[in-house]
């Protein structure tokens, strides 16, 4: 989220405003919530973790280690991402041991109760300041996991402003700058068989350009095709963001490697264009029917999407506007509205 406005200029395109270690991670479809704690108001992470439960809710991303709500989800059957803070990249990648010590006081002490799906070294760095240090940090991260005898993937989690061209989907291709960080970084997720994760927001496409960017398009409500691409239609953004993603990754080298959406969802208030309790229970409903028909992308029909919606609570701590308002739940845990997993 933090590269909106790069996002914006990426998908700015005519074109695109006419749409506007075990490879079973994205095999496994689902959707996933994101527990976000930019808030000072928000319940005890053993509060959330029995919300989460109570709501079917079998996976979840914690975006940096956080020691109460790991325990809290000890024996909880939920999958877990988990996070490093982005300031820890140049010490992760400068210092073996550093990673080793992270590793100690964040994986091992849960691992045996704790079904960790994956690791995200760094949120959104790349392009940027601190793009080089993800893939030193990323390869210390997994040697001192598999020295701790732990088969945990590890990735990354880049917005869709790594994108130099979007539309058509199958002509998406990562920028210059990007590509330079994530050439090498792709070819370890490929040996690893380790999926990119990636934050996927048709929200942000829509609001930057509503009068060219379809409103249920990229709600998922459009009645038939919207974009056709050679042989391919798309009736929803969504698709076709990922489909522009995966086609990057096959320029880049990186045919094998899958997508998990780390980060989707829409604004309940905030005061800009479309964010509305209306708008954000249609998408987030809406996303849930199709991730879990299993149907999916036009470029890969019938491969089942890993997918986390953003968010679980709405968060005080943020900048002022939508940023505070992606959650489907009020820190008191009553629904913001109401989706059904």
């Amino acid at each position: 989220m933090e590269r909106r406005l790069l996002l914006l200029l990426r998908f700015a395109s005519l074109s695109l405003l006419f749409s506007a270690f075990a490879i079973n991670l994205a095999g496994s479809q689902g959707i996933g919530v994101n527990y976000g704690m930019k808030g000072d108001d928000l319940p005890s992470p053993s509060q959330v973790i029995s919300l989460y439960k109570s709501r079917n809710i079998t996976k979840l991303r914690l975006f940096y280690p956080d020691a109460n709500a790991l325990s809290a989800l000890k024996n909880s059957g939920i999958g877990v991402i988990l996070g490093t803070y982005n300031e820890d990249l140049q010490s992760l990648a400068g210092d073996t041991s550093a990673a080793t010590s992270w590793v100690h006081t964040n994986v091992a002490p849960y691992a045996s109760a704790v079904d960790f799906r994956c690791i995200d070294v760094g949120n959104e760095v790349i392009p940027g300041d601190s793009a080089n240090y993800v893939l030193p940090a990323m390869r210390n991260i997994a040697a001192a996991l598999h020295a701790a005898g732990f088969n945990i993937p590890v990735s990354t989690a880049v917005s869709t402003a790594v994108l130099g061209t979007s539309y058509p989907p199958s002509q998406g291709a990562f920028s210059d700058q990007a590509s330079q960080v994530l050439g090498p970084i792709i070819s370890f997720l490929a040996s690893n068989g380790s999926p990119l994760l990636v934050n996927v927001y048709p929200y942000f496409a829509y609001s930057g350009n509503p009068g060219e960017v379809r409103l249920d398009y990229s709600l998922f409500q459009a009645s038939g095709v919207v974009v056709q691409d050679g042989s391919l239609g798309y009736s929803n953004l969504f698709d076709a963001m990922v489909d522009s993603v995966y086609s990057a990754l096959q320029r880049l080298g990186g045919s094998g490697v899958d997508v998990v959406v780390s980060e989707t969802g829409w604004p309940s208030a905030g005061g800009e264009t479309g964010a509305t309790v209306d708008n954000a229970k249609i998408y987030n409903n809406n996303l849930v029917k199709h991730v879990n028909k299993a149907a999916g992308t036009p470029k890969f029909p019938g491969k089942p999407l890993e997918v986390y919606m953003f968010a679980m609570f709405n968060e005080d701590q943020k900048p002022v506007g939508t940023e505070r308002n992606f959650g489907m739940f009020y820190p008191d845990m009553t629904e913001v509205y109401h989706v059904d997993f």
